[in-house]
């Protein structure tokens, strides 16, 4: 039987005997004075009485104006009750104590005070039975909460991870020191003292920091920069000692901390003005990798996807000196991402790697990992006994563009426009040879507003793109606003979120590529915090004065209303390949790239 069990067995036991003492003592009847008994026994009030002892028990005649029926009260010698009747005095007897009770009454208080010190030490250690001192406790909330994974448990290796070969040359180095630290003290070099993993989500930043450990053989701390942040001051800097104390015993090994924004983001920045717990958390890690001997071989490793808003002192010399980028794979790198996921699965004999990694352009290892699940998911439900490319197509459509709705039900003429909307966009992109070629056109609703889709994948990975093809890009987008104005003048709202990515782009030419000439080569959009694909800040102080914003929204509108126009010339030359798409997508409801109708370009 466990300690908390008997505890709760004792304390059972302890309100039994207090509640039968109580109930023995009154057992439901009113206590009156015994003067009062004497009273009521002269007028003839007390129908029968059990003489006990010194106690008298009995019922009234009458229901008394108080509603008892009962009552009980305690005997008093004779003598001593006629001198007291004759004074007019009250008096009434009290019960001989026993030995059990008076201990009962000792001893119960302390009890229940040690009782609620137990409950609020458990409560205080998360439940875990750890008391007021033990590991998780009300007096051990400034020990780290980082996890210790011994080398024999660690089984990611350098193998297990693909898509990021840089990142992965970068960090061999750091399993040769943690093998041979001798090997680099020899000539005087010593490693990186921090490694910060820079990358956008999901890219295998963590996979590779366990991949580093695994290699090297070494205990691997993990923890979250989260976690040291508390609503209590003091607690994190107390955390980020113990974590390196522990870190020094355990030497050689490796402390990791995930989502180091959390904790590293620059100082001084505190709406409260002064010191808040987070910097002086940031301050005791600070200290704590500056007084890092560096015979030690410990190795801090962090991962982040918001560089820009750490502090200037973690990044200088000597902390997290070194940033290794890990990267969105390129085309080989998510064919290599695949083959690790899929090398425990069954697959068809037409599925083709190649493809499918051409389907994913911008696709992280996660989302990889996610469409080889889906993948399989849907090989499941069709009862077959291998994964087909038809299964990762459909897949690719689900991530990309939502689950299909199919029982949104539109009515005959929103069909009518979405079809020519999507056709639109389509014959666009066909007519214009700089765009992507279209995969798929569906008016199948999907996700959570999709009433249609057009996909579109680049036959290869781009790094730059030129002022011609961004502005083909805003003809395609335009496309489906077009095939509405051709059909009809009033024009839906399906087109809002085409707008929203078409000013976007037009923005960035203008102010960000130095794209216009009227407004000249200048970047007028300084706004910081895209990095690696973050949104900028709410607010952003203006640069430039009424004159040039007034300039830039002529220039922006100049571009769409072009590229609108562009489109709707395209459509018009195409009309008879439009009304046979639309026609066609109505019936068929999805059309591949190939089964678009042919269509004349531009010139």
């Amino acid at each position: 039987m466990g300690k908390l069990p008997l505890m709760q067995i004792s304390w059972a036991i302890a309100l039994g005997f207090l509640i039968l003492s109580l109930v023995g003592q009154y057992g439901g009847s009113e206590p009156i004075p015994y003067s009062r008994f004497q009273q009521l026994l002269e007028s003839g009030q007390i129908a029968k009485a059990v003489v006990s002892g010194k106690q008298i028990r009995g019922d009234f005649k009458e229901k008394q104006a108080n509603g008892a029926t009962s009552f009980v009260t305690n005997a008093v010698p004779k003598d001593i009750a006629a001198e007291l009747a004759a004074k007019g005095v009250e008096f009434s007897g009290a019960p001989a104590s026993s030995g059990f009770a008076t201990l009962l009454g000792w001893v119960l208080p302390p009890l229940l005070f040690v009782g609620v010190w137990i409950a609020a030490s458990r409560l205080m250690g998360g439940g875990k039975g750890g008391g007021m001192f033990g590991a998780g406790g009300l007096l051990s909330v400034g020990q780290s909460k980082a996890k210790l994974v011994a080398e024999t448990d660690i089984k990611v290796s350098f193998d297990d991870v693909a898509g990021v070969d840089e990142a992965k040359e970068e960090l061999h180095e750091i399993v040769d020191f943690l093998k041979k630290p001798e090997e680099f003290n020899r000539l005087g070099a010593h490693i990186p003292r921090g490694i910060m993993l820079v990358g956008p989500p999901g890219t295998g930043k963590t996979l590779l920091a366990r991949a580093v450990a695994g290699e090297a053989g070494v205990p691997f701390f993990s923890t979250n920069g989260a976690e040291f942040v508390e609503m209590f001051v003091g607690v994190g800097a107390a955390r980020v000692r113990d974590l390196f104390e522990q870190a020094r015993a355990k030497a050689p090994c490796i402390i990791f901390i995930d989502e180091l924004d959390a904790l590293g983001r620059a100082r001084g920045v505190s709406p409260a003005g002064g010191q808040d717990e987070k910097e002086q958390t940031l301050n005791q890690l600070l200290a704590e990798m500056d007084g890092f001997d560096r015979s030690v071989a410990v190795v801090i490793l962090a991962a982040t996807n918001r560089p820009e808003i750490l502090d200037p002192a973690l990044l200088r010399a000597g902390r997290f000196d070194r940033q290794v980028l890990v990267d969105r794979p390129e085309k080989q790198g998510r064919v290599q991402i695949l083959k690790v996921h899929l090398k425990k699965m069954p697959l068809a004999p037409d599925v083709d790697l190649e493809a499918i990694a051409g389907l994913t352009p911008g696709f992280t290892g996660a989302d990889l990992a996610n469409l080889a699940n889906e993948a399989a998911v849907r090989a499941t439900r069709r009862k077959a006994d291998s994964i087909a490319m038809e299964d990762f197509a459909e897949s690719v459509e689900r991530i990309v563009a939502g689950l299909e709705k199919r029982s949104r039900v539109l009515i005959p003429r929103e069909r009518r426009i979405v079809a020519y909307h999507e056709m639109g966009h389509a014959l666009v992109a066909k007519a214009l040879p700089l765009a992507d070629p279209v995969q798929k056109v569906s008016i199948i609703p999907r996700g959570i507003a999709a009433l249609g889709y057009t996909m579109q994948h680049p036959m290869e990975d781009r790094f730059l793109m030129g002022q011609e093809e961004l502005r083909t890009r805003l003809a395609v987008l335009m496309g489906g606003r077009a095939a509405e104005t051709l059909i009809g003048p009033d024009v839906s709202t399906g087109a809002a979120d085409d707008l929203a990515k078409a000013t976007d782009i037009a923005r960035g030419m203008v102010m960000r590529f130095g794209m216009n000439d009227g407004l000249g080569p200048v970047a007028w959009d300084t706004e910081q915090g895209r990095f690696l694909g973050e949104q900028g800040a709410f607010w952003q102080p203006r640069r430039y004065s009424e004159q040039t914003a007034r300039e830039i929204d002529d220039a922006v509108r100049t571009l769409l209303r072009e590229a609108l126009a562009r489109a709707i010339a395209l459509l018009e030359k195409n009309r008879v390949a439009l009304d046979a798409g639309a026609t066609r997508l109505l019936a068929e409801e999805a059309l591949t790239g190939a089964e678009l109708p042919d269509v004349v370009g531009e010139g």
